[in-house]
């Protein structure tokens, strides 16, 4: 398998985790997006999407981060990230959900360089946007997580898609200067997360193009 990424990308960030976890081997590809190499026309013959990850098994190209966990769920079944249980897998997809959709998607990078370079935002609107959607979002985390979390990870005493999507997006937002101190059942994961072997072979400073 080969896997395109950028080393502060949530989303292939996400997939790191998910390799790691299944103790799966693949060659990694850099695209850095601070360079926009994910615009060149090769890489997007490749991937429509213009992002990262893409991973690519044999003749199969996937672009999106949960259908990416998803397939390799499907291909690479232990340990199982989502569960086959239908109130379990319920509860997985509504965390990584709460994450994937309504956090991630108006604070990635490209979001970011729109609002800052084509709408004229400062540097501090910039960042009062970015604050602002990180608390409404991991608000709503963290009220999941009191309500149905348990065990040492998101959802029990092994790790999920929940705990793959929940960590990129506490690194980046504590990289991006959140309090995240009203959260406390979200770090707690998170640190956990961080002290497993997993979770530390697929962090952004662990990646072959990290850069400061």
């Amino acid at each position: 398998m080969q896997l395109h990424s950028f080393f502060n990308s949530s989303t292939s960030y996400r997939v790191r985790i998910a390799l790691a976890l299944k103790g799966l081997p693949y060659e990694y590809l850099p695209v850095n997006l601070r360079r926009q190499e994910q615009r060149a026309a090769d890489y997007v013959a490749k991937n429509p999407s213009a992002g990262v990850p893409l991973l690519i098994d044999g003749d199969i190209q996937l672009s999106q981060s949960l259908a990416i966990i998803d397939y390799l769920d499907a291909t690479h079944p232990e340990p199982r990230l989502i569960p086959a249980g239908t109130v379990e897998r319920a509860r997985v997809l509504e965390l990584s959900d709460a994450i994937s959709c309504d956090i991630h998607p108006v604070n990635n990078m490209r979001i970011l360089r729109y609002l800052q370079d084509v709408l004229g935002a400062s540097e501090e609107q910039k960042t009062a946007w970015y604050h602002h959607w990180i608390h409404a979002g991991m608000t709503a985390v963290e009220a999941l997580l009191v309500r149905h979390g348990h065990g040492a990870y998101c959802y029990g005493d092994a790790p999920t898609l929940a705990d793959c999507c929940l960590v990129p997006q506490v690194a980046n937002a504590q990289r991006m200067g959140c309090d995240l101190s009203p959260y406390p059942r979200a770090l707690r994961v998170y640190e956990h997360c961080n002290a497993q072997p997993a979770f530390q072979r697929a962090a952004p400073a662990q990646q072959p193009d990290y850069a400061k």
